[in-house]
């Protein structure tokens, strides 16, 4: 658990140590203090959760508390549909991608730390966006989830690079939820 000192505290939201001190003091600012002195330590997930609850950017710490999904695709319900099942206010960022050039340049970016392909904007272009993100290093922790169509045509392909696949019509509660616990697996959430 990673704890900051009020002078960090202070750093991160721009404002003076004394008033990091009088938010902790008041009670608005959860943390300890270190026995036998006055010092004060604000654990990481308060200070996610004070900065979130009063409307603060994250700045620096938002790579580490945010869950970054980029969906590429151009199924404006599906992801409406997704967006409504992930809590993009405390724990998610969601951007939207509709062709694999856009896909590379928000990647590029954004940083997700999942990216879904939804394979109804060309199986041949989807499967052009997989390889290539798995070919680059940055990117090969992400997680890649395809989409996959159910028209009634064979699906088979290389599965090696893409980490789950879901049909359509799914439920997009159900891929939130797989989504957290993807993520939340690899980065500690708040």
């Amino acid at each position: 658990m990673k704890v900051f000192t009020t002078g960090q505290v202070a750093k991160i939201c721009k404002v003076a140590p004394r008033t990091v001190s009088k938010w902790f003091d008041s009670g608005r600012l959860r943390g300890y203090r270190i026995p036998g002195s006055q010092d004060r330590r604000i654990p990481r997930e308060y200070l996610i959760k004070f900065l979130k609850e009063h409307g603060m950017p994250l700045g620096d710490l938002e790579d580490e508390a945010m869950a970054k999904v980029l969906v590429v695709g151009q199924d404006q319900v599906l992801i409406e549909n997704l967006k409504r099942n992930l809590p993009i206010d405390r724990s998610f960022k969601v951007a939207v991608a509709a062709s694999g050039f856009e896909a590379g340049i928000q990647a590029e970016s954004f940083h997700p730390d999942c990216i879904i392909v939804d394979f109804s904007i060309g199986r041949v272009e989807a499967l052009q966006i997989c390889q290539n993100l798995r070919r680059n290093a940055e990117y090969g922790e992400t997680i890649l989830i395809a989409l996959l169509p159910d028209d009634g045509s064979s699906t088979s392909f290389d599965r090696s690079s893409i980490n789950e696949t879901f049909k359509k019509p799914f439920d997009a509660a159900l891929l939130a939820e797989r989504l957290k616990t993807l993520i939340g697996a690899r980065k500690e959430l708040v």
